[in-house]
C-alpha cells in the first residue's frame, strides 16, 4: 500500500481512513478490471468503497493522447486563447486540450459554451463554460509536471464509459466501487455503483489524500474509522456513568 500524509478525515460526524494502494504504471491495453481485482487482493473489508483515479482508467482504455500526436485546428487554437489558465491545471487554455474538448463533445456545443461563457464572465459568473461544454469537455486534463511521465506530455481524456466500469470492477472485487477525477482544487465523481453517496465521496477525497500521480497510487480503499466511534461511544458512556453517579450521591445527601 502507498503512503498518505492525513489519511483519516472527519465527515459529517463520521471519520474516514482513505488507504492509498499502489500500483505499475498503467498503460493503454490492460485490463482495469483485473489491475483492481489483482491489487486490492486480501486488502479490502465489508462495507469499504473502492476508488480509481480517472487517470489511470484513462489511460489502460488509450485516453491518453500524447501531444505531438494533436494537430490542433484553427478553431481551437483561437478559442483557447479566451480561457484562462489556473495554478490548478491548463483545462483548456492551449490548443491541443480544446482541439480534444472539440471532438469529445463536437464544435456547436464548444461555440455555444464559449459564447455563453463570455457573456456570463461580463456579469460576474464563472464557470458558465464547462457547465455548458459538459463532464467531458470539463474531465480534459493538459499535460502538467506532477504526472508521471510519459502522461505529464500528454492530453488525458475522461473515461469512456465511468459508470459502466465502476460498476464491472465492483462485480469482480465485491465493493461497491467509484471512479474520480480529484485533484489539488476539488474532487468530482465522474461514475459510481448505486451504493456509494457520490455528495459524501466528494467530500472524503476534497483534500485530494491520493496524491496527483507521481505518487503512483491510483487506487483508493474507503474505510468508515471504527476507532473513532469507540472512543466516541467510549465517552458517552463514561458520562453517563458520571451522571448516574452524581445523581446517586446527591440522592444520599438528602437522605
Amino acid at each position: 500500500m502507498g503512503k498518505c500524509q492525513n489519511r483519516v478525515i472527519e465527515v459529517e460526524n463520521e471519520s474516514f481512513d482513505r488507504i492509498p494502494v499502489s500500483t505499475h504504471l498503467l498503460v493503454a491495453g490492460e485490463d482495469i478490471v483485473q489491475v483492481a481485482t489483482n491489487y486490492l487482493d486480501g486488502l479490502t473489508q465489508e462495507g469499504d468503497w473502492v476508488v480509481l483515479s480517472e487517470k489511470a482508467v484513462a489511460a489502460t482504455e488509450g485516453r491518453a493522447i500524447p501531444l505531438d500526436e494533436i494537430n490542433p485546428s484553427r478553431m481551437a487554437g483561437f478559442l483557447s486563447k479566451f480561457v484562462r489558465k489556473t495554478p490548478h491545471g491548463i483545462g483548456l487554455s492551449m490548443p491541443e486540450t480544446m482541439e480534444m474538448a472539440i471532438r469529445e463533445v463536437g464544435l456547436p456545443r464548444i461555440l455555444c459554451a464559449a459564447a455563453l461563457g463570455a457573456v456570463t464572465k461580463a456579469v460576474g459568473m464563472k464557470g458558465v463554460f464547462y457547465q455548458v461544454a459538459g463532464r467531458k469537455a470539463a474531465a480534459i486534463d493538459g499535460p502538467t509536471s506532477s504526472n508521471i511521465p510519459p502522461y505529464d506530455h500528454c492530453v488525458i481524456l475522461a473515461p469512456s464509459d465511468p459508470d459502466g466500469i465502476a460498476l464491472r470492477i465492483s462485480t469482480a472485487i465485491g465493493r461497491q466501487t467509484a471512479i474520480v477525477d480529484v485533484n489539488d482544487l476539488g474532487s468530482e465523481v465522474l461514475g459510481a455503483t448505486p451504493g456509494i453517496d457520490r455528495r459524501k465521496l466528494r467530500l472524503i477525497m476534497s483534500d485530494n489524500p491520493l496524491g496527483q500521480g507521481k505518487e503512483q497510487t491510483p487506487i483508493g480503499i474507503i474505510r468508515r474509522d471504527l476507532s473513532h466511534m469507540q472512543v466516541a461511544a467510549t465517552a458517552t458512556g463514561a458520562n453517563a456513568a458520571g451522571t448516574a453517579g452524581a445523581a446517586e450521591t446527591a440522592a444520599a445527601s438528602a437522605k
